[in-house]
């Protein structure tokens, strides 16, 4: 049994004419007469009677009538709403970003997506970095943004920037005046930084063990904000990634450039290799591509390539 069975034998048993139901489909009569033979013979039985004079449905013809609205009913809905996602006049796409991310450069994307396509609902989930790539992985979002990882293992990555740290400390204190700060001045003072297993806590680890022994944490937190509001208080200074330059500053805190060793990570747009993107993802990606001079739309270019 087939659509174009179906809609043939409707035509005729809502019609009760051959002729009219030829006329509505644009089929001939040899054509619309073995659409439903064909439907017979798939189904078992007869389902309409066809005299010189008349055309009446069997009980089985009349048994199917109502069920065969339903099911194409059911179709062109299915073919319409399929057609509104594929055009972007509906659609869902879901995007995970780490925090420092989501907070402050993402909204720029999510403007110039929700300009081109209104009606597609974005849901973005603002996790740590490990859990984008966790996300992706699992198929709980399409698309990702988060630090380039040593193991891409079945991912794609398309770098957006260079992100480097810059250091974060009041915005009264000596160290504000400084156009650039050695690592050692830095953690001189008590630490603030973000729990683990957070990659930018990892990566501050690795890059002061080298040189500097343990990570002298004095307070860490779940929330760039809160170590923003930390640092602002004067509880004690922080490094960050250079895109929270502007959050950090907005909470009350200033940021300085930090000399070498230079902590730096690509940063970039995640998917599966394998994996077709939806209409909606794909339109989101593209847009997420589109902005290549992401120093332009909030990056400051003092701390970044």
């Amino acid at each position: 049994m087939t659509i174009k069975q179906l809609r043939a034998f409707l035509a005729v048993a809502q019609s009760l004419s051959f002729a009219q139901a030829c006329e509505r489909l644009h089929l001939s009569q040899p054509a619309l007469s073995l659409a439903i033979k064909n439907l017979e013979e798939s189904l078992g039985g007869q389902l309409l009677v066809r005299t010189t004079r008349s055309v009446a449905l069997t009980p089985e013809g009349e048994t199917l009538l109502p069920i065969a609205r339903r099911l194409l009913a059911d179709w062109d809905n299915t073919e319409e709403l399929l057609r509104q996602h594929f055009t972007l006049q509906l659609g869902k796409v879901s995007i995970a970003a780490m925090p420092s991310f989501a907070g402050n450069l993402l909204p720029v994307a999510l403007k110039a997506f929700r300009d081109r396509h209104p009606k597609v609902n974005v849901a973005v989930h603002d996790v740590i970095n490990e859990q984008v790539l966790e996300m992706v992985r699992n198929r709980r979002v399409e698309l990702g943004i988060a630090f380039e990882p040593e193991n891409l293992e079945g991912l794609a990555f398309t770098p957006f920037y260079t992100d480097r740290f810059v250091a974060v400390v009041p915005a009264d204190c000596a160290l504000a005046q400084r156009s650039e700060l050695t690592w050692a001045e830095l953690l001189e003072q008590p630490f603030i930084t973000l729990q683990r297993p957070s990659t930018v806590r990892l990566m501050l680890e690795e890059l002061v063990a080298a040189d500097h022994g343990k990570l002298p944490v004095a307070f860490e937190s779940h929330q760039l904000s809160t170590i923003g509001r930390m640092v602002a208080q004067g509880l004690g200074v922080s490094a960050v990634p250079s895109l929270c330059i502007q959050q950090m500053q907005e909470l009350g805190a200033h940021c300085v450039a930090l000399g070498s060793p230079q902590l730096e990570r690509r940063v970039g747009l995640f998917r599966l290799a394998d994996h077709e993107l939806s209409s909606a993802a794909q339109a989101m990606c593209d847009v997420l591509l589109h902005i290549r001079d992401w120093k332009r739309v909030g990056l400051p270019t003092a701390y970044a390539e």
